[in-house]
Protein backbone atom coordinates (compact mmCIF):
# COMPACT_ATOMS: atom_id res chain seq x y z
CA UNK A 1 0.00 0.00 0.00
CA UNK A 2 0.64 3.45 -0.82
CA UNK A 3 2.77 5.65 2.21
CA UNK A 4 5.03 8.51 2.22
CA UNK A 5 7.05 10.94 4.47
CA UNK A 6 8.28 14.44 3.71
CA UNK A 7 11.26 16.25 5.57
CA UNK A 8 13.19 19.85 4.97
CA UNK A 9 12.41 23.27 6.42
CA UNK A 10 11.31 26.61 4.35
CA UNK A 11 14.72 28.06 4.07
CA UNK A 12 16.61 24.49 4.61
CA UNK A 13 18.91 22.89 1.65
CA UNK A 14 16.27 21.31 0.09
CA UNK A 15 12.83 19.02 0.55
CA UNK A 16 13.02 15.16 0.57
CA UNK A 17 10.45 12.58 -0.30
CA UNK A 18 10.30 9.08 0.81
CA UNK A 19 7.18 7.58 -1.56
CA UNK A 20 6.27 3.88 -0.67
CA UNK A 21 4.16 1.04 -2.48
CA UNK A 22 4.34 2.32 -5.92
CA UNK A 23 4.01 -0.38 -8.41
CA UNK A 24 6.54 -1.55 -10.46
CA UNK A 25 6.61 -1.07 -13.74
CA UNK A 26 5.18 2.39 -13.81
CA UNK A 27 7.06 4.04 -16.77
CA UNK A 28 7.52 7.89 -15.29
CA UNK A 29 6.72 11.13 -17.16
CA UNK A 30 9.18 13.63 -15.24
CA UNK A 31 8.24 16.76 -17.25
CA UNK A 32 4.93 16.03 -16.04
CA UNK A 33 6.05 16.22 -12.35
CA UNK A 34 8.45 19.68 -13.16
CA UNK A 35 5.30 20.71 -14.74
CA UNK A 36 2.92 20.47 -11.81
CA UNK A 37 5.77 21.80 -9.56
CA UNK A 38 5.67 24.71 -12.04
CA UNK A 39 2.22 25.08 -11.90
CA UNK A 40 1.95 24.81 -7.89
CA UNK A 41 4.38 28.12 -8.25
CA UNK A 42 2.21 29.95 -10.66
CA UNK A 43 -1.21 31.87 -10.10
CA UNK A 44 -2.29 35.75 -9.47
CA UNK A 45 -1.42 36.35 -5.86
CA UNK A 46 1.56 34.79 -5.30
CA UNK A 47 4.46 36.66 -3.70
CA UNK A 48 8.32 37.16 -5.25
CA UNK A 49 9.41 34.42 -3.43
CA UNK A 50 8.20 32.42 -6.53
CA UNK A 51 10.46 33.98 -8.90
CA UNK A 52 13.45 32.66 -7.21
CA UNK A 53 12.74 28.75 -6.40
CA UNK A 54 11.70 26.83 -10.20
CA UNK A 55 11.29 24.05 -8.62
CA UNK A 56 12.15 21.05 -10.09
CA UNK A 57 12.21 16.92 -8.62
CA UNK A 58 15.09 14.83 -8.56
CA UNK A 59 14.25 11.51 -8.21
CA UNK A 60 17.62 9.62 -6.52
CA UNK A 61 16.39 5.96 -5.30
CA UNK A 62 13.12 3.34 -6.88
CA UNK A 63 13.59 4.43 -10.07
CA UNK A 64 15.84 3.25 -13.19
CA UNK A 65 16.01 4.23 -16.56
CA UNK A 66 12.52 6.37 -16.36
CA UNK A 67 10.64 3.21 -15.05
CA UNK A 68 9.82 2.45 -11.19
CA UNK A 69 11.25 -0.52 -9.55
CA UNK A 70 8.49 -0.96 -6.91
CA UNK A 71 11.38 -0.04 -4.19
CA UNK A 72 10.68 3.35 -2.26
CA UNK A 73 11.25 6.32 -4.30
CA UNK A 74 13.39 8.86 -3.32
CA UNK A 75 12.70 12.22 -3.98
CA UNK A 76 14.46 15.76 -3.42
CA UNK A 77 13.51 19.53 -4.74
CA UNK A 78 16.12 22.01 -3.77
CA UNK A 79 15.44 25.25 -2.50
CA UNK A 80 17.37 27.54 -4.42
CA UNK A 81 16.38 30.57 -1.95
CA UNK A 82 18.88 28.17 0.73
CA UNK A 83 21.83 30.34 -0.56
CA UNK A 84 20.64 33.87 1.01
CA UNK A 85 19.84 31.40 4.48
CA UNK A 86 22.81 29.42 4.57
CA UNK A 87 23.87 30.43 7.29
CA UNK A 88 21.03 30.95 9.28
CA UNK A 89 19.53 27.18 8.64
CA UNK A 90 22.32 25.73 8.71
CA UNK A 91 22.14 21.44 10.59
CA UNK A 92 24.78 21.22 11.53
CA UNK A 93 26.87 24.82 12.72
CA UNK A 94 26.32 25.65 16.43
CA UNK A 95 24.02 28.83 17.06
CA UNK A 96 25.99 32.02 17.05
CA UNK A 97 24.54 36.01 17.62
CA UNK A 98 25.29 36.36 13.60
CA UNK A 99 23.34 32.86 12.67
CA UNK A 100 19.75 33.92 14.99
CA UNK A 101 19.70 37.49 13.80
CA UNK A 102 16.44 36.27 12.43
CA UNK A 103 15.19 35.33 15.27
CA UNK A 104 11.42 34.69 15.40
CA UNK A 105 9.91 35.84 18.81
CA UNK A 106 6.42 37.41 18.02
CA UNK A 107 3.89 34.92 16.67
CA UNK A 108 1.46 35.35 14.09
CA UNK A 109 -2.33 34.97 14.88
CA UNK A 110 -3.86 31.79 13.05
CA UNK A 111 0.04 30.26 12.61
CA UNK A 112 1.33 27.54 13.87
CA UNK A 113 4.24 29.86 15.46
CA UNK A 114 3.16 30.22 19.45
CA UNK A 115 1.17 26.73 20.02
CA UNK A 116 4.21 24.85 18.44
CA UNK A 117 6.65 26.73 20.39
CA UNK A 118 4.95 26.00 23.52
CA UNK A 119 4.33 22.33 22.62
CA UNK A 120 7.76 21.51 21.45
CA UNK A 121 9.87 24.48 24.19
CA UNK A 122 11.29 26.29 21.35
CA UNK A 123 11.93 29.81 21.90
CA UNK A 124 12.98 30.83 18.43
CA UNK A 125 9.53 30.07 16.67
CA UNK A 126 11.39 30.22 13.13
CA UNK A 127 11.97 26.08 14.13
CA UNK A 128 8.09 26.00 13.96
CA UNK A 129 7.44 27.96 10.99
CA UNK A 130 10.36 26.91 9.14
CA UNK A 131 8.58 23.58 9.25
CA UNK A 132 5.05 24.71 9.70
CA UNK A 133 5.27 26.72 6.17
CA UNK A 134 3.22 25.69 3.10
CA UNK A 135 6.62 25.87 1.48
CA UNK A 136 6.54 21.40 2.29
CA UNK A 137 3.68 20.99 -0.28
CA UNK A 138 6.20 21.06 -3.34
CA UNK A 139 7.13 18.11 -2.50
CA UNK A 140 3.89 16.56 -1.64
CA UNK A 141 2.52 17.86 -5.53
CA UNK A 142 5.49 16.06 -6.70
CA UNK A 143 4.41 12.67 -4.81
CA UNK A 144 1.04 13.65 -5.81
CA UNK A 145 2.26 14.00 -9.42
CA UNK A 146 3.24 10.10 -9.41
CA UNK A 147 0.42 9.02 -8.26
CA UNK A 148 -1.79 10.91 -11.11
CA UNK A 149 0.38 8.99 -13.27
CA UNK A 150 -0.70 5.86 -11.45
CA UNK A 151 -3.85 6.36 -11.21
CA UNK A 152 -3.86 7.45 -15.39
CA UNK A 153 -2.64 3.76 -15.98
CA UNK A 154 -6.12 2.76 -14.18
CA UNK A 155 -8.21 5.00 -16.49
CA UNK A 156 -8.77 7.28 -13.36
CA UNK A 157 -8.63 11.27 -13.90
CA UNK A 158 -8.86 14.09 -11.59
CA UNK A 159 -8.80 17.91 -11.37
CA UNK A 160 -8.31 20.38 -8.38
CA UNK A 161 -9.69 23.92 -9.16
CA UNK A 162 -10.72 27.16 -7.32
CA UNK A 163 -14.58 27.71 -6.83
CA UNK A 164 -14.41 30.85 -4.79
CA UNK A 165 -11.99 33.90 -3.84
CA UNK A 166 -12.36 35.46 -0.83
CA UNK A 167 -16.27 36.31 -0.80
CA UNK A 168 -16.52 35.57 -4.59
CA UNK A 169 -18.17 32.62 -5.44
CA UNK A 170 -17.11 31.00 -9.17
CA UNK A 171 -20.00 29.35 -10.68
CA UNK A 172 -19.37 25.63 -11.44
CA UNK A 173 -21.26 23.46 -14.51
CA UNK A 174 -21.29 20.28 -12.93
CA UNK A 175 -21.57 18.43 -16.72
CA UNK A 176 -18.34 19.16 -17.51
CA UNK A 177 -15.82 16.09 -17.48
CA UNK A 178 -12.01 16.11 -16.45
CA UNK A 179 -10.83 16.95 -19.46
CA UNK A 180 -13.01 19.66 -20.39
CA UNK A 181 -12.74 21.06 -16.27
CA UNK A 182 -8.84 21.21 -17.27
CA UNK A 183 -9.46 22.91 -20.91
CA UNK A 184 -11.46 25.68 -18.88
CA UNK A 185 -9.47 26.66 -15.99
CA UNK A 186 -6.10 26.76 -17.94
CA UNK A 187 -7.17 29.57 -19.50
CA UNK A 188 -6.49 31.76 -16.71
CA UNK A 189 -4.11 32.36 -14.09
CA UNK A 190 -7.36 31.77 -10.80
CA UNK A 191 -7.65 28.17 -12.12
CA UNK A 192 -11.07 29.11 -12.54
CA UNK A 193 -14.20 27.85 -15.15
CA UNK A 194 -15.90 31.67 -15.37
CA UNK A 195 -12.99 34.05 -17.41
CA UNK A 196 -15.34 36.61 -16.99
CA UNK A 197 -14.68 37.37 -14.24
CA UNK A 198 -11.11 36.80 -14.05
CA UNK A 199 -10.67 41.21 -14.53
CA UNK A 200 -12.72 41.28 -11.03
CA UNK A 201 -11.23 38.89 -9.50
CA UNK A 202 -7.76 40.27 -10.29
CA UNK A 203 -8.89 43.54 -8.90
CA UNK A 204 -10.07 42.14 -5.98
CA UNK A 205 -6.49 40.41 -5.26
CA UNK A 206 -4.86 43.56 -5.80
CA UNK A 207 -6.86 45.97 -3.61
CA UNK A 208 -6.60 43.20 -0.96
CA UNK A 209 -2.52 43.21 -1.19
CA UNK A 210 -2.43 47.33 -1.09
CA UNK A 211 -4.34 46.66 2.32
CA UNK A 212 -2.24 44.69 3.73
CA UNK A 213 -4.18 41.73 4.12
CA UNK A 214 -5.02 38.20 2.68
CA UNK A 215 -7.24 36.00 0.86
CA UNK A 216 -9.35 32.49 1.27
CA UNK A 217 -11.30 30.61 -0.70
CA UNK A 218 -12.71 27.15 -1.26
CA UNK A 219 -11.44 24.46 -3.88
CA UNK A 220 -13.11 21.57 -6.04
CA UNK A 221 -11.53 18.32 -6.60
CA UNK A 222 -13.31 16.20 -9.41
CA UNK A 223 -12.01 12.71 -9.88
CA UNK A 224 -13.66 10.46 -12.57
CA UNK A 225 -14.06 6.55 -13.28
CA UNK A 226 -13.11 5.29 -9.90
CA UNK A 227 -14.63 1.82 -9.16
CA UNK A 228 -17.36 1.81 -6.52
CA UNK A 229 -16.31 -0.78 -3.68
CA UNK A 230 -13.38 1.37 -2.64
CA UNK A 231 -13.16 1.89 1.30
CA UNK A 232 -14.82 -0.14 3.85
CA UNK A 233 -18.22 0.56 5.59
CA UNK A 234 -16.96 -1.85 8.25
CA UNK A 235 -15.08 0.01 10.87
CA UNK A 236 -15.07 3.67 11.03
CA UNK A 237 -11.38 4.24 9.61
CA UNK A 238 -12.16 2.07 6.58
CA UNK A 239 -14.43 4.49 5.07
CA UNK A 240 -12.56 6.38 2.17
CA UNK A 241 -14.51 9.54 2.41
CA UNK A 242 -12.88 9.82 6.01
CA UNK A 243 -9.44 9.19 4.93
CA UNK A 244 -10.13 11.45 2.07
CA UNK A 245 -11.17 14.25 4.51
CA UNK A 246 -8.28 13.71 6.98
CA UNK A 247 -6.04 14.71 3.98
CA UNK A 248 -7.39 17.55 2.65
CA UNK A 249 -7.76 18.73 6.57
CA UNK A 250 -3.38 17.91 6.80
CA UNK A 251 -3.31 20.62 3.75
CA UNK A 252 -1.91 23.73 5.49
CA UNK A 253 -4.90 26.17 6.11
CA UNK A 254 -7.47 24.46 4.85
CA UNK A 255 -10.33 24.60 8.09
CA UNK A 256 -13.45 22.34 6.58
CA UNK A 257 -14.33 19.65 4.07
CA UNK A 258 -17.31 18.62 1.82
CA UNK A 259 -18.36 15.70 0.28
CA UNK A 260 -20.76 16.04 -2.67
CA UNK A 261 -23.36 18.58 -1.83
CA UNK A 262 -21.90 18.79 1.84
CA UNK A 263 -23.54 21.35 3.95
CA UNK A 264 -26.16 22.19 1.69
CA UNK A 265 -27.42 18.96 2.07
CA UNK A 266 -27.92 19.27 5.64
CA UNK A 267 -30.88 22.02 5.34
CA UNK A 268 -32.34 19.54 2.47
CA UNK A 269 -34.83 16.61 2.60
CA UNK A 270 -33.93 13.43 2.00
CA UNK A 271 -35.65 12.96 -1.18
CA UNK A 272 -33.40 16.03 -2.73
CA UNK A 273 -30.21 14.54 -1.35
CA UNK A 274 -30.54 10.55 -2.27
CA UNK A 275 -29.17 9.48 -5.72
CA UNK A 276 -31.41 7.33 -7.70
CA UNK A 277 -30.21 4.51 -9.03
CA UNK A 278 -30.21 3.16 -12.43
CA UNK A 279 -28.97 0.49 -14.45
CA UNK A 280 -28.32 -0.60 -18.06
CA UNK A 281 -26.79 -3.66 -19.77
CA UNK A 282 -23.99 -1.50 -21.18
CA UNK A 283 -22.99 0.56 -18.16
CA UNK A 284 -24.16 -1.97 -15.13
CA UNK A 285 -25.01 0.76 -11.93
CA UNK A 286 -25.02 4.34 -11.85
CA UNK A 287 -27.10 6.99 -10.23
CA UNK A 288 -29.17 9.48 -11.80
CA UNK A 289 -27.71 12.16 -9.58
CA UNK A 290 -25.02 12.82 -7.94
CA UNK A 291 -24.98 15.14 -4.44
CA UNK A 292 -23.62 12.16 -2.44
CA UNK A 293 -20.44 13.18 -4.30
CA UNK A 294 -19.57 9.46 -5.16
CA UNK A 295 -20.06 8.19 -1.73
CA UNK A 296 -22.32 5.52 0.13
CA UNK A 297 -21.20 3.89 3.19
CA UNK A 298 -17.64 5.46 3.33
CA UNK A 299 -17.56 3.38 -0.32
CA UNK A 300 -17.52 4.81 -3.55
CA UNK A 301 -20.64 4.39 -5.59
CA UNK A 302 -18.91 4.63 -9.08
CA UNK A 303 -20.14 8.46 -10.17
CA UNK A 304 -17.23 10.86 -10.00
CA UNK A 305 -15.82 11.88 -6.48
CA UNK A 306 -16.08 15.69 -5.72
CA UNK A 307 -14.81 16.94 -2.66
CA UNK A 308 -14.73 20.47 -1.64
CA UNK A 309 -12.54 22.68 0.79
CA UNK A 310 -12.42 25.49 2.71
CA UNK A 311 -9.14 27.26 3.12
CA UNK A 312 -8.68 30.16 5.23
CA UNK A 313 -6.51 33.78 4.23
CA UNK A 314 -2.75 33.44 4.91
CA UNK A 315 -2.03 34.04 8.60
CA UNK A 316 1.16 36.55 7.34
CA UNK A 317 -0.32 40.03 6.94
CA UNK A 318 1.58 43.17 5.81
CA UNK A 319 -0.54 45.14 7.92
CA UNK A 320 -0.02 42.43 10.90
CA UNK A 321 -2.23 42.22 14.20
CA UNK A 322 -1.13 42.31 17.78
CA UNK A 323 0.74 39.76 19.34
CA UNK A 324 2.83 39.30 22.74
CA UNK A 325 6.62 38.41 22.00
CA UNK A 326 7.29 35.48 23.92
CA UNK A 327 10.60 37.01 25.49
CA UNK A 328 9.19 39.83 26.71
CA UNK A 329 6.25 39.71 27.34
CA UNK A 330 5.05 43.09 25.67
CA UNK A 331 2.01 43.47 23.59
CA UNK A 332 3.69 44.12 19.75
CA UNK A 333 2.72 43.41 16.14
CA UNK A 334 2.76 40.48 15.14
CA UNK A 335 6.39 39.06 12.53
CA UNK A 336 5.56 39.75 9.22
CA UNK A 337 7.14 37.00 6.77
CA UNK A 338 7.70 37.04 2.82
CA UNK A 339 4.34 35.73 2.41
CA UNK A 340 1.57 35.79 -0.60
CA UNK A 341 -1.90 37.40 -0.66
CA UNK A 342 -3.76 34.47 -1.79
CA UNK A 343 -2.28 31.37 -2.28
CA UNK A 344 -5.77 29.71 -3.02
CA UNK A 345 -4.47 28.61 -6.89
CA UNK A 346 -1.28 26.81 -5.40
CA UNK A 347 -3.89 25.11 -3.01
CA UNK A 348 -5.69 23.50 -5.61
CA UNK A 349 -2.85 21.58 -6.87
CA UNK A 350 -1.91 20.77 -3.79
CA UNK A 351 -5.57 19.47 -2.51
CA UNK A 352 -5.66 17.88 -6.07
CA UNK A 353 -2.35 16.14 -5.21
CA UNK A 354 -3.17 15.01 -1.52
CA UNK A 355 -6.72 13.21 -3.22
CA UNK A 356 -4.65 11.47 -5.79
CA UNK A 357 -2.14 10.03 -2.81
CA UNK A 358 -5.33 8.61 -1.23
CA UNK A 359 -7.25 7.89 -4.46
CA UNK A 360 -3.72 5.51 -4.81
CA UNK A 361 -3.25 4.23 -1.54
CA UNK A 362 -6.99 2.86 -1.71
CA UNK A 363 -6.47 1.11 -4.78
CA UNK A 364 -3.03 -0.31 -4.11
CA UNK A 365 -4.38 -1.34 -0.87
CA UNK A 366 -7.72 -3.26 -2.64
CA UNK A 367 -5.46 -4.99 -5.00
CA UNK A 368 -1.98 -5.86 -5.65
CA UNK A 369 0.27 -3.27 -6.01
CA UNK A 370 3.71 -4.70 -6.86
CA UNK A 371 3.59 -4.84 -10.31
CA UNK A 372 1.41 -2.24 -12.81
CA UNK A 373 0.23 -4.81 -15.60
CA UNK A 374 -0.96 -7.25 -12.83
CA UNK A 375 -2.75 -4.50 -11.01
CA UNK A 376 -4.44 -2.98 -13.95
CA UNK A 377 -5.47 -6.89 -14.99
CA UNK A 378 -7.22 -6.90 -11.60
CA UNK A 379 -8.81 -4.00 -11.96
CA UNK A 380 -10.18 -4.70 -15.26
CA UNK A 381 -11.55 -7.79 -13.92
CA UNK A 382 -13.17 -6.00 -11.11
CA UNK A 383 -14.63 -3.02 -12.90
CA UNK A 384 -16.58 -6.01 -15.51
CA UNK A 385 -17.67 -8.36 -12.19
CA UNK A 386 -19.08 -4.49 -11.08
CA UNK A 387 -20.88 -4.40 -13.95
CA UNK A 388 -21.99 -8.10 -13.89
CA UNK A 389 -23.59 -7.42 -10.58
Amino acid sequence: MINYVTAGESHGPQLSGILTGIPAGLSLDIDAINAGLAARQGGFGRGNRQQIEHDTVQITGGVRHGVTLGSPIALTITNRDHAHWSAIMDPLSPATATNTLRQVTRPRPGHADLVGGMKYGHRDLRNVLERSSARETAMRVAIGQICKQLLAQLDIQLIGYVQQIGATQIPVDGTLTVSQLQARVSQNDLRIEANDQVEALHDLITATKKAGDTLGGVIRVVAENVPAGLGSYTNWDTKLDGQLAAAVMGVNAMKGVEIGDGFTAAGQYGSQVMDEIDWDTAAGWSRLTNHLGGFEGGMTNGMPIVIKAAMKPIPTLYNPLQSVDIATKVRQKASVERSDTTAIVPASLVVESVVAIELARALTATFDGSNLQRLQRMVADYRDELRQY
